[in-house]
């Protein structure tokens, strides 16, 4: 009996360093660890549905940082985004920013368009361009009454034998 509990004790430590191994490895390589490299920004935006802090910041579908928060302003009641970019990525002063969605049932993201200027963005600017993100269901809900509209109004005339 001591010795099957023996067993069950290594095989828990071994399941127990395994797991923190995997732990470590998403932490190192999954982009969502603890950083203090790179610099802050932040946006406004009329709608952020479904963007979540660590969410992905991406220029040209790459990611290049993450959303660290997000708040109300309590004057405008828009939504300040804050977000990390990495210290290799220099932002021009007049990028825009937009919340992308990854697809159907994928979740959100922020894109970066760099702009043109030759200012850059210091840590603790603003990207002032920026596009809310748009309600996948909203434009579901216009589609199908634009179209019952459509039936509604040529339907009765097309239903009409001559």
């Amino acid at each position: 009996m001591k010795g099957r509990s023996l067993a069950e004790v290594l095989v828990g430590l071994a399941v127990l360093l395994v797991a923190g191994g995997f732990l470590a490895y998403a932490l190192v390589l999954g982009g969502k660890g603890p950083s203090g490299d790179g610099y802050q920004l932040t946006a406004r935006f009329d709608k952020i549905d479904g963007l979540a802090s660590g969410a992905d910041v991406r220029i040209a579908g790459v990611k290049v940082g993450s959303v660290t928060g997000a708040r109300i302003d309590p004057e405008t009641f828009q939504a300040e985004v804050t977000f990390r970019l990495g210290s290799q990525i220099r932002l021009p002063a007049d990028s825009s920013a937009e919340i992308t969605s990854e697809g159907l049932l994928g979740g959100k993201y922020l894109s970066i368009v760099p702009g043109g200027s030759e200012r850059l963005l210091a840590a603790g600017g603003r990207v002032t361009e920026t596009q809310g993100s748009v309600s996948l269901e909203s434009l579901l809900g216009r589609f199908i009454f634009s179209v019952t509209q459509m039936n509604q109004q040529g339907g009765g005339e097309a239903a009409r034998p001559q």
